[in-house]
């Protein structure tokens, strides 16, 4: 058997202090009815303890009270009365409606028009008098009232609650999208920061290794050379991408690289590709006067920079060949270098390059291919190649 749920503190305030106001009224002799009930007087004092019961199951078994409810109200009928269970009575219809079931609000006030109706008319019918219309106004008192009451409370509940789920939805999509843009901002900084430094560093490591391991100091002084152009570089370029960050709007932000500077790209690439035994060939066919967009033109630049840095660090010696193709719809970019094991010394990869260069590519609604291929005599080169839309509206926002 299952066990009724714990009254809430509040219904059972309401139900003590009905029963206490009935209680005094009856003290008092105040009686809806005096000398038109059954005797003794005391029978009125049921409904009020029934009644007062109910009350304490209102927002529990909102259902369960108004039936024992409606069953004390009638009960009431043959006693003397009390407006106490009267008031209660009102009390538990509102309830019923209010934290009842959905469907108890479509039913119970509909219910209570329908009931005032056939009340009202009854009593024309039975007393033969207009005054018998104060019964069906003191019915509807009763139970139209309390009803509609409830429906008209419980719809601004409701459409509170509604409200403040979409205000915790906002929040949590707001959250949301200030992660994914912090992870996104993070991502690109990543970026960044690898591309600017990446090449500096690979070639500084190749060249110390080089210094390191033959024992001619004019090689040695020119890695040193190298070195130190590299670090000033690299250091200049460092600079002013922490200089973006802490950018407080006061001076200008420094041009984003574009394909112009690729020939100043190779030359360097060929500087510090020679003790490598590298050399770097550059085809640009673009057609005259086609201009890409910002984004496309700066991911273009990253990704041939990058390979040029992955050839510097991987390949083996023979020639660099780097390719660069726009027409109407597409810019084009490629870097195909010799691939298989190297003499010399080599810098360690990470596999990071990769990863940005995909990620810039898949920003821009482009297509990536990076790995070895077959050549027609049965060689093997590393290839990458980018395509990347110039169309206006291509990329994701």
């Amino acid at each position: 058997m299952t066990a009724l749920p714990r009254p809430h503190r509040d219904d059972v305030l309401i139900a003590v202090a009905g029963l206490l106001g009935g209680l005094l009224l009856w003290s008092l002799g105040l009686d809806t009815r005096s000398g038109h009930g059954l005797e003794p007087r005391s029978l009125a004092l049921v409904p009020l303890a029934v009644m007062s019961g109910a009350e304490l199951l209102r927002r529990t078994r909102p259902n369960t009270a108004l039936a024992i409810g409606c069953v004390s109200m009638l009960a009431d009928q043959f006693t003397y009365g009390s407006v106490a269970t009267f008031a209660m009575f009102t009390d538990v219809v509102y309830a019923a409606v209010l934290y009842g079931k959905p469907a108890a609000v479509r039913r119970i006030p509909a219910v209570s028009v329908v009931a005032t109706a056939a009340v009202t008319v009854t009593a024309l019918v039975v007393f033969q008098d207009a005054q018998a219309i104060l019964v069906g106004l003191l019915f509807a008192v009763l139970t139209v009232a309390p009803a509609w009451t409830g429906v008209s409370v419980r719809t601004h509940r409701d459409a509170a609650e509604a409200a403040q789920l979409r205000a915790e939805q906002t929040a949590l999509l707001a959250e949301m999208d200030r992660t994914q843009a912090v992870t996104a901002e993070r991502a690109r900084m990543a970026r960044e920061l690898h591309d600017l430094v990446a090449g500096h560093l690979s070639a500084i490591a190749i060249h110390s290794t080089a210094a390191l391991s033959l024992d001619d100091p004019r090689t040695s002084r020119e890695a040193l050379g190298v070195i130190r152009e590299n670090s000033v570089e690299g250091l200049a370029e460092m600079r002013g991408l922490i200089g973006l960050l802490r950018d407080s709007g006061d001076e200008e932000p420094a041009p984003a690289p574009t394909l112009a500077g690729v020939d100043a790209l190779l030359d360097q690439s060929r500087t510090n590709g020679a003790a490598s035994g590298l050399e770097f060939t550059l085809e640009d066919t673009r057609e005259e006067g086609l201009e890409p967009p910002t984004p496309v033109e700066l991911a273009a630049y990253r990704i041939l920079q990058e390979s040029l840095t992955n050839a510097l660090k991987h390949a083996s010696p023979g020639r660099v060949a780097v390719t660069v193709a726009q027409d109407e719809r597409t810019l084009t970019v490629g870097v195909t270098s010799p691939y298989g094991d190297r003499p010399g010394p080599r810098a360690p990869g990470s596999g990071a390059g990769l990863v940005g260069m995909r990620e810039r590519v898949a920003l821009l609604d482009g297509q990536f291919a990076a790995g070895p291929v077959t050549t027609g005599d049965g060689g093997k080169v590393w290839q990458v190649r980018a395509r990347l839309p110039v169309e206006e509206g291509s990329g994701k926002a």
